[in-house]
């Protein structure tokens, strides 16, 4: 691949920041020999449990085993339905299918980009086990009125939160009919359980992969702890099939050493989405995201109504990384095709986003250049 002049995201600054104090945590854990579940496993459970506010954080190798252990952890299992998001990564629907659950496909709302809750009771049947809503983007999702319906049909509710760590939900968009009982509540800490991912490009991201489960649920957490070491509360006796899904010794280590600036970069991310939302005002045919609070930018995404792919070839021409994050829905992916209902939302979706370089560091200079770039190629 070519070397890109201002790449899609750029973690060198971040390394460099805090250069020093990573190479003494990874040192630590080397120099102790213990790197399967080793003292900053436990430590940074209860560091991560204590900034999100929840009673339990169980560390696991994936944001996708994030996922699947809740479920299973939950109870969702065989001739289960979940309902979620069709515009995502598949790792979602994936894991709904592999707890033995059907995922059930709800269109999202063009503003937001996430699940409508409009459209969810409909989609609501016997089977219906669980709602899964995506907060993505760094988004949070309507919480207010998917927990409303979570209650009326005593459904659970799975919280994915692969990009949104740190976000906070202050939105009832502005809906005065709806309590906000949960205004300032991190992502993920509404619902039942919610499953995050420390991929190296996530918001708070370690070198490898990573995930985490957050819960206030005594007996959910006891399962997935257990779910993630073969099924076993006791080593060599096993009680269910589980998995080897542990958060390695050194990936903790460097995720403690991020962890205290996450929220200095994700303010720093919500100034570099304001600034490119000023420089893409009143374009016609380009619409920004919305810069609400508790956002935490994960990724900026414009909607690109035409020629998406040309500006996104121009873009690379000239020295410009982009990414669509996501061109084929769920619904649409080989796997479940043809089993569905039509999504036009995120079908049409699918065809004008395109994500735009973010990070905390990126400079005013650098945005310029890119929204410039864009704009040529636009008009």
């Amino acid at each position: 691949m070519d070397q890109l002049e201002i790449p899609i995201l750029d973690l060198k600054p971040q390394y460099e920041q805090l250069k020093e104090t990573i190479q003494a945590a990874i040192l630590r854990v080397v120099e102790s020999g213990q790197f399967i579940m080793g003292p900053d496993v436990k430590q940074f459970e209860q560091e991560v449990a204590q900034y999100l506010g929840v009673n339990h954080a169980i560390g696991v190798n994936s944001g996708t085993d994030a996922l699947f252990i809740s479920m299973r952890s939950l109870g969702v299992g065989p001739g289960d339905e979940v309902i979620t998001t069709p515009f995502t990564f598949f790792a979602t629907a994936e894991a709904i299918s592999h707890v033995g659950a059907k995922p059930i496909f709800v269109d999202i709302d063009e503003h937001t980009f996430n699940i409508n809750p409009d459209l969810i009771e409909e989609r609501i049947t016997e089977r219906t086990k669980a709602i899964l809503p995506v907060h993505l983007y760094g988004r949070p999702a309507e919480m207010d009125k998917i927990m409303l319906l979570a209650q009326k049909y005593d459904l659970k509710v799975v919280e994915d939160c692969a990009q949104s760590f740190g976000a906070r939900y202050f939105s009832a968009q502005g809906n005065n009919n709806l309590s906000n009982a949960y205004a300032g509540k991190q992502t993920g800490t509404i619902g039942d359980v919610g499953a995050y991912s420390f991929f190296p490009s996530k918001n708070l991201g370690a070198y490898g992969d990573g995930g985490l489960i957050a819960t206030d649920d005594d007996v959910v957490a006891e399962t997935a702890r257990m779910l993630r070491v073969h099924g076993a509360k006791k080593k060599y006796y096993n009680e269910t099939v589980g998995y080897n899904s542990r958060l390695d010794t050194i990936q903790a280590a460097i995720l403690r050493a991020k962890l205290p600036h996450i929220d200095t970069w994700n303010n720093a991310r919500r100034k570099v989405a304001q600034h490119y939302n000023q420089l893409f005002s009143d374009v016609t045919g380009i619409i920004p995201p919305e810069c609400i609070e508790g956002h935490v930018f994960h990724q900026y995404t414009l909607t690109i109504k035409d020629k998406r792919d040309a500006v996104a070839q121009h873009l690379r021409q000239q020295g410009i990384g982009s990414m669509v994050y996501y061109p084929v829905p769920q619904d649409k992916l080989p796997i479940y095709q043809g089993q569905y209902p039509p999504n036009p939302v995120s079908d049409r979706i699918a065809n004008q986003v395109l994500s735009l370089p973010i990070w905390p560091e990126l400079t005013f200079d650098k945005q310029r250049r890119v929204s410039q770039t864009l704009l040529c190629a636009f008009e």
